[in-house]
């Protein structure tokens, strides 16, 4: 997985932080919507925690939470000393596909 490159930038990633849903699962949803359009394809690094932590503005913490989920999803998983990536494109579900 070396060597895939970064993510383009993050600009476009931001939270409400007065809305009702919880910024981690904001951050989440961003990062889940990335991947199912392909915009960080299988294989590729996402944003690593420094990154996010300075363009959202929250605390690592709350990034952890973000990507636990996108793990418990089956959508990343770590590679220690490498970062965070993509291992799977998300299935569809019957809903998404409307049956």
């Amino acid at each position: 997985m070396a060597g895939q490159g970064l993510l383009p930038s993050l600009r476009s990633m931001t939270i409400d932080r007065e809305g009702p849903v919880p910024p981690y699962r904001q951050i989440a949803a961003q990062l889940r919507e990335r991947i199912v359009d392909g915009s960080i394809p299988v294989g590729r690094r996402i944003p690593s925690l420094v990154e996010m932590e300075q363009q959202y503005g929250v605390a690592r913490d709350t990034l952890r939470k973000a990507v636990q989920v996108l793990k418990e999803e089956g959508l990343v998983q770590t590679v220690n000393g490498m970062g965070i990536y993509v291992i799977e494109a998300p299935a569809e579900s019957d809903e998404q596909r409307g049956e």
